[in-house]
């Protein structure tokens, strides 16, 4: 891989702290771009030659492509190309950006997933009450996970002192360089401390890490982890279809709106850094009269 390629792959986990998967998928949609580029160029990638008509020839070779990829993962892949070019400019490699005039399909939104009432109960009670460190460990997990709406990113690596057992809060650690945030735990609280005092004494190693949820190895648990665990709570609850740790953030925004939240109140609770990425909840949300993005949320 291109010099270039690795050290902007670099300066994102690094500088930008971006996460492992997001680092993977601008690894993936770049390399792609860059084999392309290799085929038209004759075999070497020569940045300065590549122009406008040239990025322009890809995207159609994307919404052509024998793959079929949908829309949102051809607006994916031509915005990974954007922010690898216009940071090619911002450090003088290219003194024009090539991508700046892409134009990425529009993606049809649908109303997120979410889980009823009735559904929600039935997994939370999955893990069952037998009282075993893994037991417990799940509940805690699950509970946690709606009780906060937090990215299964952001729950993995969760560490001991970010809950604030006075104010029953967690410290949200928050996605890439984006500000921590608190969030209340409300009924999870009790589960949780359950789990600190009778599940995770179990798992832990001399070695372990002080991250919060630790796996039966006493190492800090994955995000692959987090979604065995939820696959297997949702099959001993019964449930139809993929219910993923966003199911369950869905839910939580769900639950919030019903309980009176406006659109403002619930990105602050999300992290979500625009408020339009809020607005997908919108019918299910009171409105807000402050359009702009929030400066630095998570």
């Amino acid at each position: 891989m291109d010099q270039y390629l690795t050290q902007f792959l670099t300066t994102l986990a690094d500088e930008k702290r971006y996460a492992d998967n997001t680092i993977s998928a601008y690894r993936n949609d770049l390399g792609q771009v860059w084999e392309y580029l290799r085929t038209e160029q004759g075999g070497v990638v020569d940045l300065t030659a590549v122009g406008p008509e040239l990025l322009a020839n890809y995207v159609t070779s994307l919404q052509n492509s024998a793959n079929d990829y949908a829309a949102s993962t051809v607006a994916r892949k031509i915005a990974a190309v954007k922010s690898f070019f216009s940071a090619m400019v911002a450090r003088g490699v290219l003194p024009l950006d090539p991508a700046a005039k892409l134009t990425s399909p529009k993606i049809k939104k649908t109303a997120p997933k979410t889980l009823s009432t009735d559904d929600m109960e039935r997994l939370l009670a999955a893990p069952g009450r037998s009282g075993s460190a893994k037991a417990l460990r799940d509940r805690a997990l699950l509970e946690v996970l709606y009780a906060t709406g937090m990215r299964v990113t952001e729950i993995v690596n969760l560490r001991l002192d970010d809950v604030d057992w006075e104010s029953a809060q967690v410290n949200c650690p928050g996605k890439g360089e984006r500000r921590r945030r608190l969030l209340p735990l409300g009924p999870a609280g009790e589960p949780l401390a359950e789990y600190l005092h009778r599940g995770r004494p179990n798992f832990s190693r001399d070695e372990s890490p002080a991250t919060l949820f630790l796996n039966h190895r006493g190492q800090r648990l994955t995000r692959q982890g987090v979604w065995l665990i939820l696959k297997e709570a949702a099959e001993t609850a019964g449930l139809d279809g993929d219910v993923t740790p966003h199911t369950l953030r869905h839910s939580f925004a769900k639950q919030r709106a019903g309980s009176g939240a406006d659109l403002r109140h619930l990105q602050e609770l999300l992290g979500h850094a625009n408020i339009s990425t809020t607005q997908v909840y919108r019918p299910l949300v009171a409105p807000d009269d402050t359009p702009a993005p929030l400066i630095g949320a998570a």
